[in-house]
């Protein structure tokens, strides 16, 4: 047993000291970033991204995400054979996969007909909850073996030594999150974890040092927690809770006393297992959490409240781009950050 005595800091633990600044306006910021990877790919955009959740990762997320510029992570049970989207789409849209024997028939199978249809899409995420295994480091590298012409997504892992060893088994990009998120329960139930401030910014140290990238993924509940997640060095940030309740989510509207309502759900929750898995096994317990979302409308509003909070912490600190943001950023540890005399809204 060992007990690690510095303190870890979650998003809710620290606020962006502002700088003096000669940017005049928002409009001045760009969020805009060019990628080189490794292989030689070129991915220029907004690097946010809707998580690959059953009722996140859709087309018609991807659809209007993509009119922004930014990632859509697919859910891995996505039918790539329905989806109707354009060049650009399929561009800004990841395609996901498990470790499972489906997974693996269409990624090592590249004379399949379904096959084909990965050539139009740049990214690859290989997702699972738990990246610290041998087991998923080979798969990473048969991954990238199979297919060194696309941007590798994967995770998830919160320490320096597995961002490391994720990077040089291929992935381009290391997704780093256990347990923040606003339905994951694995923190509860598991006991596992890390402050997703400090997982971000170790993370990042570990990656840049390789030449590689991170995505802050889970623990954002707020447009200033972006802004925070890239302040500390976050390359991309995925969002899932942010984005549920719109019109573009899966799922049916459920109305009650009046109220419209999105179901919102954790790929680890008792709904998503018995949906995919027929239940949840013997050997296991749920992981995650389901809740009902008043709806929100169009995603599309609470995109440009996301990126108008990111322009304005920039504008806070003098960053005139957003790959700018980390070394304008200092964090002042906080005992509150919200003044919630109001409510939280």
């Amino acid at each position: 047993m060992k007990i690690e005595n510095e303190t870890k800091l979650d998003y809710s633990d620290v606020l962006i000291r502002p700088k003096r600044s000669e940017l005049v306006s928002r409009k001045d910021v760009s969020l805009e970033r060019e990628f080189k990877f490794k292989n030689g790919i070129v991915w220029k955009g907004v690097p946010v991204a809707a998580a690959n959740m059953d009722t996140i990762g859709t087309p018609e997320m991807a659809k209007v995400l993509s009119s922004f510029d930014m990632i859509t992570c697919m859910c891995k049970h996505t039918d790539l054979s329905n989806i109707n989207a354009d060049d650009k789409d399929r561009q800004n849209m990841a395609v996901s996969f498990g470790m499972n024997d489906h997974s693996r028939n269409i990624l090592f199978n590249r004379d399949s007909e379904l096959n084909e249809l990965l050539f139009s899409h740049n990214f690859f995420c290989l997702d699972v909850a738990n990246g610290y295994s041998q087991t998923f480091i080979n798969f990473v590298r048969e991954v990238r073996e199979t297919w060194p012409e696309k941007i590798i997504i994967a995770g998830n892992v919160v320490t320096r030594e597995m961002t490391e060893a994720l990077l040089l088994a291929g992935a381009d990009i290391v997704k780093v999150g256990i347990g923040p998120g606003s339905v994951c329960t694995t923190r509860k139930m598991a006991g596992v974890g890390y402050p997703q401030l400090s997982a971000v910014a170790e993370c990042a140290d570990a990656a840049h040092g390789l030449g590689g990238f991170i995505m802050a993924d889970g623990g954002c509940t707020c447009p200033g927690d972006t802004a925070k997640a890239f302040g500390a060095g976050a390359d991309f940030v995925m969002l899932g809770g942010m984005l549920s309740g719109h019109t573009e989510c899966a799922g049916e509207l459920i109305e009650d006393d009046g109220v419209a309502y999105k179901r919102f759900y954790g790929m680890s929750s008792d709904t998503a297992m018995n949906k995919h898995n027929g239940g949840v096994a013997d050997y296991r317990a749920s992981e995650g959490k389901t809740v009902m979302i008043p709806h929100r409308g169009p995603v599309a509003n609470t995109v440009r409240e996301i990126l108008g909070g990111i322009r304005s912490a920039c504008t806070y600190v003098g960053a005139r781009r957003i790959k700018d943001l980390p070394k304008c950023t200092t964090f002042v540890k906080v005992n509150r950050q919200l003044n919630e005399v109001f409510g939280r809204s």
